[in-house]
């Protein structure tokens, strides 16, 4: 910390009423009303949310967590809101859960927003795990900024809902930034699981990695769309997209668009997509070994997740992750 500022972690609601002057200047500043539909929703019903200003030079050595939690009715809407603001050389991991006080089945709506603009030199970790009720929408758009230097590493994990959408993006204005988009979903029964994610490449000598993976049981479907766009002028850039997706159903379906808009020619940017099932000698295998067909499914999809896993650098974080996937794989992993 510099000049006595310390990390503040508390109510939107509350930097609003006292009119704190970042909370005013950078709020809606990445995420405006004319994006689209579910984005003008949040803004707005937005009455409170998560602010979080990590001021210069500001290490925060516990993750941060950010817990939002859906009513327990059908019928419902929430709205979460956050911004974060890390500002020149501060470092943190934030952890955002979204859960549901119950699992009755019934329909409700989470419509989530979070905005992240990112100062020079810092070192920003994100985490979002989403695990709501079976009958959830679970709909969300992450907007992050990115100065000089700056580092983002996100991993998103969706396990639960009815239907998710999420939307992630960045932007690195600067030279020297990098960005690792990481994402981790699970489908069952009908569960329809979509991940959308862009890196806009503005400066030269930025670089960004996205990798999904998916494992989709049941008459599940996947779906992943990935984007990266290099600016003229964008020199040395280097750009990385990859998802992968695990079926182990027949009726299960992944749907994969990984994409590169590229207007500079000294760039080193590669993408890829693969489908398939459990490889079959791995899992008569560990059948031959006296494991059960599920439990000897379940530990391939955790071992297959594990790349995307241990992307999460807090291990604390990382922990309360596993133990998420632990439950709601079952079968002994």
């Amino acid at each position: 910390r510099r000049g006595g500022e310390v990390p503040v972690v508390g109510r939107l609601a509350d930097a609003i009423a006292y009119r704190v002057p970042l909370a005013q200047e950078r709020l809606g500043s990445l995420a405006s009303p004319d994006d689209d539909a579910f984005t003008a929703l949040n803004t707005a019903f937005l009455r409170d949310g998560a602010f979080v200003h990590l001021p210069a030079g500001a290490v925060v050595p516990e993750p941060i967590h950010l817990l939002f939690i859906a009513p327990g009715r059908s019928q419902s809407a929430t709205h979460p809101r956050a911004l974060i603001s890390a500002d020149e050389n501060s470092a943190a991991t934030v952890l955002t859960s979204f859960e549901s006080l119950d699992d009755d089945g019934g329909a409700r709506l989470t419509n989530a927003v979070t905005e992240a603009v990112v100062g020079p030199g810092a070192n920003l970790r994100l985490c979002a795990l989403q695990r709501e009720s079976a009958g959830a929408f679970h709909i969300a758009a992450t907007r992050i900024r990115q100065a000089r230097g700056s580092r983002v590493s996100s991993v998103v994990v969706d396990l639960g809902a009815r239907l998710s959408r999420r939307e992630i993006s960045a932007a690195l204005d600067e030279p020297g930034a990098e960005v690792s988009l990481c994402g981790l979903y699970y489908g069952d029964g009908k569960r329809h699981v979509d991940n959308r994610a862009f890196v806009d490449h503005a400066a030269p000598e930025a670089a960004s990695s996205e990798i999904y993976k998916g494992v989709l049981d049941g008459a599940s479907r996947g779906v992943f769309c990935g984007g990266a766009l290099v600016r003229p002028g964008a020199q040395k850039t280097v750009a990385r997209q990859v998802n992968k997706n695990l079926l182990l159903s027949p009726d299960a379906e992944a749907d994969s668009q990984p994409k590169l808009e590229i207007f500079a020619d000294d760039v080193s940017c590669s993408h890829g997509s693969a489908v398939g099932q459990p490889d079959a000698d791995a899992l008569f295998y560990l059948k031959s070994r006296g494991i059960g067909e599920d439990a000897a499914l379940a530990l391939l999809a955790r071992g297959f997740m594990s790349e995307v896993v241990a992307a999460i650098e807090d291990g604390a974080a990382r922990q309360h992750v596993e133990d998420a996937l632990a439950a709601r794989l079952g079968g002994g992993a």
